[in-house]
């Protein structure tokens, strides 16, 4: 379904100042370059158009990315994921909250809202559930400039906590990993109505 388009934001870059686990194995900007290429490749194979909105190491403003993201979204039934790694402190000290969350804007669209629930409903199927209280509407709303700027749906994913040693476990592991990109995938087809 050509029609069909994803933007996907993979979170910071190189330079971001922290944002990494507290043992260094994880820094969240290698993460989520690797884990948006995969959702990209997962989703092209299954005919969904998709963009990298971020194809570079280097810190990308804001407002530049909203601006890329605005551009592609104009002109097509586009859908916006931004995707991140959380942290329950400043990358020093081990934490214990765990799990996925999926982010909305404060103005967020009910298209938006639709697939923040969708993404953290299959996390749940995924195992990836965490030890938090979950908003009644199944989703967090947060003041970020990339799901608040934007012309189309947009979520942004907090793929565990890479400051929880069992999160972080996960998050470096193949299995994990690959159950990671697996849910977010099955999450945009499900919105898209193409689920198998």
């Amino acid at each position: 379904m050509k029609n069909n388009f994803v933007i996907v934001d993979n979170g910071h870059g190189r330079e971001t100042a922290g944002k990494r686990s507290p043992d260094g194995r994880l820094r969240e900007w290698e993460w989520t370059r690797l884990m948006a290429r995969e959702i990209r490749q997962r989703l092209l194979l299954r005919d969904v158009a998709c963009a990298l909105l971020v194809p570079e190491d280097y810190d990308i403003p804001l407002r530049e990315r909203c601006r890329r993201a605005n551009a592609i979204a104009t002109s097509r039934r586009a859908v916006l994921l931004s995707v991140h790694v959380n942290a329950a402190g400043n990358g020093e000290k081990w934490k214990d909250a765990r799990g996925f969350s999926a982010y909305v804007a404060p103005n967020a669209s009910v298209s938006s809202e639709r697939l923040a629930r969708l993404l953290y409903a299959e996390s749940i199927r995924a195992g990836f559930g965490g030890n938090r209280a979950l908003p009644s509407e199944g989703f967090w709303r947060g003041n970020f400039a990339i799901c608040r700027d934007t012309c189309c749906p947009a979520v942004l994913s907090e793929c565990l906590f890479m400051d929880n040693h069992a999160d972080l476990s996960l998050l470096l592991s193949e299995p994990g990993f690959d159950a990671i990109a697996g849910f977010h995938v099955e999450a945009l087809l499900k919105y898209f109505n193409m689920a198998a």
